[in-house]
């Protein structure tokens, strides 16, 4: 069965260039069209779509609204396919997928032409990857975590016994923005070491991704300098379309180095990079993702000596990344994404931090 997907965009032209490149994949079948949310949401009844992809700017009503709009009555995944990449609206951008849209794909800046072949094979892999998330728990209520936790130390270890931790790492992709939005919003402004994060995310997004982030985070968030050291209780992205690695005096480097699991920033060369400078003093999390970036990133950690979690399956967008990493036996906790903040305060039980 072909995957079933509503075009919501009221630009006509572009709703002629994305179908043309739609129609071409025999995986697809364009089911609907909507010029606006309010025409949208009429039709998702009648045409029961797999797949909604939508634009940002719209009249009557805008992607955000039909976005919360579609969650609450007709739970379906979503693409937000727009151009919105400068300034404040990118913070509109991601209050789309605050609100349960999964993804985010950016029109070309100089037009949609479909021409474009990278454009049409990327749009159509993210749309066959959408479909198969049949369950959203974006408006379910998450159980708060309990008070305290068992933590599974490596094996060799006793709690007390354990090397103080340096370094937090956290990888993620698909799905990434709203779990990290939980991860981090839980973490106090005392945390005591440094935050280095991969998130992987489309140019032009990342400093509104920041400044979105950031509006529910106690703690500094930041894009990495070349040659700056991580300080503790910061949060750290690689620049766009740079790895990020640490050198021998823990320095960042931001290199322009071939892509990894067909990702730059890849989470696995951070990962490496962290776990060869950190050793055993390096926490690691995987979260939600699709592919299998970061899993031999996991493995390294783990390797040396490392903590390392992945969010659970209930919890997770697309559950490629963590479990490619319990597959190769990287992971010595799986939890739902409420608690892993919980479990990292746990790691520090000499310190009362602030709320």
């Amino acid at each position: 069965m072909p995957i079933r997907v509503l075009l919501v965009e009221d630009s006509p032209v572009a709703v002629v260039i994305l179908r043309r490149i739609l129609d071409a994949s025999p995986q697809i079948e364009v089911v609907g069209v909507a010029y606006t949310g309010v025409e949208a949401l009429d039709l998702i009844p009648t045409v029961q779509p797999d797949v909604i992809c939508t634009d940002l700017h719209m009249p009557q009503m805008d992607g955000f609204e039909f976005t919360v709009q579609v969650m609450s009555r007709y739970p379906r995944p979503i693409l937000v396919i727009s151009a919105s990449v400068q300034e404040e609206d990118t913070h509109h951008v991601f209050r789309l997928l605050e609100a349960g849209a999964v993804d985010i794909f950016p029109k070309p800046l100089a037009g949609l032409t479909g021409d474009d072949q990278d454009f049409s094979r990327i749009l159509i892999d993210k749309i066959q990857v959408l479909s198969g998330i049949k369950v959203f728990k974006k408006k379910q209520r998450l159980p708060s975590p309990p008070r305290q936790r068992a933590i599974a130390y490596p094996s060799g270890f006793a709690a007390d016994g354990y090397p103080k931790f340096k370094i937090l790492v956290v990888g993620t992709s698909t799905g990434g923005p709203p779990a990290l939005q939980v991860l981090f919003s839980q973490l106090p402004t005392d945390f005591p070491i440094p935050v280095i994060c991969v998130q992987h995310i489309c140019l032009g997004f990342l400093q509104g991704f920041i400044d979105w982030l950031s509006g529910s985070c106690q703690l500094p968030i930041q894009i990495a300098q070349l040659g700056a050291s991580p300080l503790p209780g910061h949060i750290y992205f690689p620049p766009e379309d740079h790895h990020l690695e640490l050198d021998h005096k823990g320095q960042f480097l931001c290199l322009k180095s071939p892509s990894v699991d067909g990702h730059r920033p890849s989470v696995t060369v951070t990962f490496q990079s962290v776990a060869e400078v950190y050793g055993r003093k390096t926490i690691g999390i995987l979260l939600t993702g699709m592919g299998r970036d970061g899993a031999d990133g996991m493995q390294a950690i783990a390797q040396a000596g490392g903590f390392t979690i992945a969010q659970d399956e209930d919890t997770s967008i697309v559950f490629g990344m963590p479990k490619e990493a319990i597959k190769l036996g990287a992971v010595q906790q799986i939890l739902p994404i409420q608690a892993i903040a919980p479990t990292l305060l746990a790691l520090f039980p000499q310190r009362s931090f602030i709320r």
